[in-house]
């Protein structure tokens, strides 16, 4: 199958999450470990190949050929599917091996609204844990560098948008100062369609779209000044307000096809929305 050639493709800030969680920045920078690296690489791979549709719910996964397919000997293959059936992307059969599995709309929801909880408990903790104002810089300047994106809202911006969106939530992580709360938010951001970027590259193709836009950036000005002002509650449920533009983005590209057929994890939401 050829793959589309989206305009917008995105990363999921998982290396950097693992980093925070892991209490150490330098946790991101691959050690270099031939294993390790293997298991990495089917992971990305056997994840790409069912984002894309080449494996696709209910469909069981067929362990030989993806090694063969992906360059990776049997054992990293195993772990990257212990590790995606962990994720929620896979689930393991009653025969052995692993089988692609089917989910709900309902799931991506509660998804949704389980990373909404856990980014409000981080607001509230960025709130109740400041101690210099300085520590706001790194949101500051994402927020101020997301201006003039939200403004010209064209493919390519959208990638800044989307690059610069990250780097907000990721400072907001750290200044949680809570490494048990991060590893939570690693596994949650993990299941399809739940990380704060998993939707956005809809938003290049459905009307209406820099409106929703305009108001995620209102609601990271809006926590930058509650968490200045130690407003632990504000910050929270401005944290859990701003996790729910996910589900009313997720409707709208549940409504369109066009939106639907150029998303990058398309084929799993069409057996959500059963199109």
């Amino acid at each position: 199958m050829q793959k589309r050639s989206d305009p917008v493709r995105f990363a999921s800030g998982a290396r950097v999450l693992h980093a925070i969680a892991d209490g150490d920045m330098l946790a991101a920078v691959p050690r270099g470990d031939p294993a390790s690296s293997q298991t990495t690489k089917a992971t990305l791979g056997v994840r790409e190949l069912v984002f894309e549709g080449e494996l696709a719910p209910g469909e069981r996964v067929p362990e030989v050929g993806l090694a063969e397919r992906l360059g990776v000997s049997r054992t990293p293959l195993r772990i990257a599917l212990a590790t995606l059936s962990h994720e929620g992307l896979l689930e393991p059969l009653p025969g052995g091996g692993f089988g692609v599995r089917a989910f709900t709309q309902g799931d991506v929801i509660d998804a949704i609204e389980l990373r909404g909880v856990l980014e409000g408990t981080a607001a509230r903790f960025a709130a109740e844990r400041l101690t210099s104002r300085d520590e706001l810089a790194p949101l500051q300047r994402a927020v101020d560098q997301l201006d003039p994106v939200v403004g010209q809202m064209d493919s390519e911006a959208l990638v800044s948008f989307v690059s610069l969106n990250e780097e907000f939530h990721a400072s907001l992580l750290e200044l949680a100062k809570s490494p048990v709360l991060a590893r939570a938010l690693v596994n949650v951001n993990a299941l399809p369609f739940a990380s704060a970027n998993a939707l956005l590259s809809s938003y290049a193709y459905l009307p209406g779209s820099r409106e929703i836009l305009v108001v995620a950036q209102h609601h990271h000005r809006a926590l930058i000044e509650a968490i200045r002002d130690g407003h632990g509650a504000r910050a929270e449920e401005i944290a859990r307000e701003h996790a729910r533009l996910a589900r009313l983005n997720l409707d709208l590209v549940l409504d369109d096809h066009e939106a639907l057929a150029k998303l990058h994890g398309g084929p799993l939401l069409r057996s959500v929305a059963g199109a």
